[in-house]
């Protein structure tokens, strides 16, 4: 886990993983518990037939976003990643094995596109994303508590103690 104080005031939460980690339902269990708004970015980012938005619009809309004073965002973008950094007051990464993921994606079928590119990510996400998001996050967070959970008994954890 991060240096973060588990019990320390969040107002402006960040959380990022790998595609099926768990973003998504840690946001929402995070909210009912801290009664904050959620944006998952997968649903800021496509439309409905799963066209992406422009690159400018999709920052433009996340720059707004953090302008607010209580939020949970989730969702890599590594792009615009800096945006959202730089007014988080936590960071959380979910760091979970491939495996993990995979079986996460696995059991949310039919909600998200998954395509053999998107499989190579989740399997390769640890070896080369994850060294993306850390120095993102060194670089952009230095002033937010940073939680890093490897296993989902680390977050149920967390979620039990707040």
């Amino acid at each position: 886990m991060g240096h973060a104080d588990p019990s320390a005031p969040r107002q402006r939460i960040a959380i990022l993983g790998c595609g099926g980690a768990g973003k998504s339902h840690l946001a929402r269990q995070l909210a009912t518990r801290l009664g904050l708004p959620v944006t998952h970015l997968d649903d800021l980012y496509y439309d409905n037939d799963w066209n992406p938005a422009p690159v400018d619009e999709f920052a433009a809309a996340q720059r707004d976003l953090v302008a607010a004073d209580r939020w949970i965002i989730d969702g890599n973008y590594a792009s615009t990643l800096p945006i959202r950094l730089a007014h988080a007051d936590t960071v959380i990464l979910l760091d979970l094995p491939a495996h993990t993921c995979l079986w996460g994606i696995a059991r949310r079928r039919g909600r998200h596109r998954i395509t053999p590119s998107f499989i190579r990510y989740v399997v390769r996400y640890r070896r080369t994303m994850r060294p993306r998001v850390e120095a993102l996050i060194a670089e952009h967070a230095g002033h937010a508590g940073y939680l890093r959970f490897t296993s989902h008994g680390q977050v149920n954890r967390f979620l039990a103690a707040l």
